[in-house]
């Protein structure tokens, strides 16, 4: 996750990912830090400010209390990260990002390069319909 988000948020994502609806003083309770209840309500605020949570409010003054969940799933957000930085690495890099995965798919995982020879194939079959 330190790909999309600093490492506090990260773990903080991971901790709404996990719960769900929760509020800022569970999220400060389940950090294992020595964090101010501030600096987890700020990070959370900031991350509804980018779009990844929403937040609901209850209450007011000393009674006031805010949850916050997940826009996506955490599978939707690699899924949509994935997509994005792949997509952008095509579109800028081209055939050396071709290459590249080629070579780590055959370094890293036979089986991946096995599945890539389908996708080929099934966009080959459906192409050919056409």
């Amino acid at each position: 996750m330190n790909r999309f988000f600093g490492p506090l948020e990260a773990r903080i994502m991971e901790i709404v990912w996990e719960h769900g609806d929760i509020s800022i003083k569970r999220v400060h309770a389940l950090l294992d830090e020595e964090l101010s209840f501030n600096t987890v309500m700020t990070i959370l605020n900031r991350l509804v400010e980018k779009g990844h949570l929403t937040k609901n409010s209850s209450g007011k003054g000393r009674n006031k209390s805010s949850h916050f969940q997940p826009v996506q799933s955490k599978e939707q957000f690699i899924q949509e990260q994935t997509r994005i930085v792949t997509e952008g690495l095509v579109q800028e890099y081209g055939q050396l990002v071709v290459n590249h995965f080629f070579d780590a798919f055959e370094q890293t995982d036979p089986q991946l390069m096995k599945l890539m020879e389908e996708r080929i194939n099934q966009w080959k079959r459906e192409n050919d319909e056409i």
